[in-house]
C-alpha cells in the first residue's frame, strides 16, 4: 500500500473504484457534481438546470444547459414572473407622475 499524494488525501475529489482489464483495482479521483440549483428569491429547486461544472457546459448541447427565458438559474419560474410584472408595475408607475 502507498501513501496519497497530498491532493488525493482529501475527500474534495470523488473516489470510483475500477477494474482495470488486467484485474487490478484502481482508484479514479473524479470531481464532485455541483450541488442542485436552487431559486434565489423561495430556495425551491430549479428545473431543467443542469449540475455541471462551467469547463464541460460548453460540451453539453443548448437544449441541456438549461432554458433559456429571462432570469432562467437564478430564479423559478414563479418568481421570475413575479419578478417581470413587478419591474413593469414600477416602470408605468414613474411613467404617470
Amino acid at each position: 500500500m502507498h501513501l496519497n499524494e497530498g491532493r488525493q488525501k482529501s475527500r474534495s475529489l470523488r473516489r470510483l473504484e475500477r477494474r482495470t482489464p488486467k484485474g487490478r483495482v484502481v482508484v479514479h479521483y473524479i470531481q464532485k457534481n455541483p450541488s442542485k440549483a436552487r431559486c434565489a428569491g423561495c430556495g425551491k429547486v430549479l428545473h431543467g438546470v443542469s449540475r455541471t461544472h462551467s469547463n464541460k457546459l460548453s460540451k453539453l448541447s443548448k437544449s441541456e444547459r438549461g432554458p433559456s427565458r429571462p432570469h432562467s438559474g437564478q430564479l423559478c419560474s414563479f418568481c421570475s414572473r413575479n419578478a417581470i410584472i413587478n419591474k413593469y408595475r414600477n416602470l408605468f408607475s414613474l411613467s404617470k407622475k
